[in-house]
Parts: structure tokens; C-alpha cells; sequence
């Protein structure tokens, strides 16, 4: 029986990296779910207005894929900020075209749950920030304000203290205190593995304090309404 010599046990494949392998698994399941959730999509279409039981069953499945593909992408964009490679690319945004982009992009959601999306911004204002990073945070809390939203969801994007700051509303529950006492406390100090809130709220945060300008950085708010009692998560960018 031949041995493997030490020289051709130098040319044997060094040690693959393992969290470089998840960071690859995950985008390769990211990218299945965006096709699955365009699949689910396209199913609906077909469906009769009248398939009411089938389309809610069909709704949930969409959700959750949602959430799973909202996730993958979330873990991946933390994975590269633990490296320091999350990119960060600052550059002028009309912001009433990003809305715009946000309401399109979940207008299946938005007629499976029947429910109203209305939209505050002037066209002419427009902001320097990530776009594909600011897209994916607000992306998942519209996705939960039209979930848990009874009939109403509001966007709205003006200029405060010379930032810019994006609002999404909505006239569900609201957030659970333990949600608002989270969102309150250092970054640094915030525990991730409280399910999926907990890594939502996390990469919310990251990406409103990465943002930095003059020496100030961006934050998040979250709050419940006075009169519908529904939640507000406020970002504000300097």
C-alpha cells in the first residue's frame, strides 16, 4: 500500500473556512427564496377572487417566506460587518422613488391582506445614504406593519433637524414593551438571540448607526400611536 508522502500532503486543499461556507449557503438560499416567493406570487395571480381560504393559506406561505429570505439577508449583512467587509456606499437618493420601489414591491402582499398603503414624501427630496442597505431595513418593517396592520399603513419621508427621517406606521397592536425597552438600550448590549425580533431589531439599528455625517450618526425610534395605538418606527438619518 503506497503512503502519502509529507510533499503530497502539502498539496492537499488547505482548510476551507467554514463561516465563508455559510456566508455562501446562505445567499444561494436567499436567492431560492427570491424565486420561490415569485412563484407564490405568480400562483396568485391565478387564483380566483373568490378562493378566499386558498388565497389566505397562500398569503401565510408568502409571509413567511418573506420573513426566511428577509432573514438570509440579514445574517449575511451581519456575517460581513464581523469581517468588516459590509459595503457601505453613500450616494444621493431620491427618497420618493425609494418608496415608491417599497410600496411596488410588496403590492401582492398588499392586496392578499387587503389593506391600505398610503404614502407622504416630496418628490423633490432626496438624501445621501446606502440605498440597498436602507431598502432592506425598511423593506422588513413594512412587511410587518402589513402584517400586523388592521387596515392602514403609512410611509412618510420629511426633513427633521436636518435629517432626513422615514416613518412607517401602521393600525395594529403596536409593539410589545419588552420590543420598545429593547430598541432603547446600547447596541453593544443588545442580546440577538431573542428570536427573530431580537435580529431584526439588531440590524435595524447597525445600519441607522453606520450612517455617519458631521459627526453625528443615524438612529431608530419605535413607538406606539396615541390615537390607533399601532406602531411607528421612526429612522433618521444625518
Amino acid at each position: 500500500m503506497s503512503q502519502i508522502s509529507s510533499t503530497d500532503a502539502g498539496n492537499a486543499p488547505e482548510q476551507i473556512e467554514f463561516t465563508s461556507v455559510i456566508a455562501v449557503a446562505i445567499h444561494d438560499m436567499k436567492n431560492s427564496l427570491s424565486l420561490l416567493m415569485q412563484s407564490i406570487e405568480q400562483m396568485a395571480n391565478n387564483f380566483p377572487d373568490d378562493a378566499v381560504d386558498a388565497l389566505d393559506n397562500l398569503n401565510s406561505v408568502h409571509y413567511e417566506a418573506n420573513r426566511m429570505n428577509t432573514t438570509l439577508v440579514q445574517v449575511l449583512s451581519l456575517y460581513k460587518a464581523s469581517v468588516d467587509a459590509l459595503p457601505i456606499n453613500v450616494d444621493e437618493v431620491y427618497v420618493c422613488d425609494l418608496i415608491e420601489e417599497l410600496i411596488d414591491s410588496n403590492a401582492v402582499y398588499v392586496k392578499q391582506k387587503d389593506i391600505q398603503v398610503l404614502s407622504d414624501v416630496d418628490e423633490d427630496l432626496s438624501w445621501y445614504f446606502d440605498r440597498d442597505l436602507v431598502y432592506m431595513m425598511v423593506y422588513d418593517v413594512i412587511i410587518n406593519a402589513i402584517r400586523y396592520g388592521c387596515s392602514k399603513v403609512s410611509l412618510k419621508a420629511f426633513m427633521e433637524d436636518q435629517r432626513l427621517t422615514i416613518q412607517v406606521e401602521d393600525d395594529g397592536p403596536g409593539y410589545p414593551s419588552s420590543m420598545l425597552e429593547m430598541s432603547t438600550i446600547e447596541l453593544t448590549q443588545q442580546c440577538i438571540s431573542e428570536g427573530r425580533t431580537g435580529l431584526g431589531l439588531f440590524f435595524a439599528r447597525l445600519i441607522a448607526q453606520t450612517h455617519k455625517n458631521q459627526g453625528k450618526q443615524g438612529s431608530i425610534t419605535l413607538a406606539n400611536s396615541d390615537i390607533t395605538g399601532g406602531s411607528i418606527f421612526t429612522l433618521q438619518l444625518p
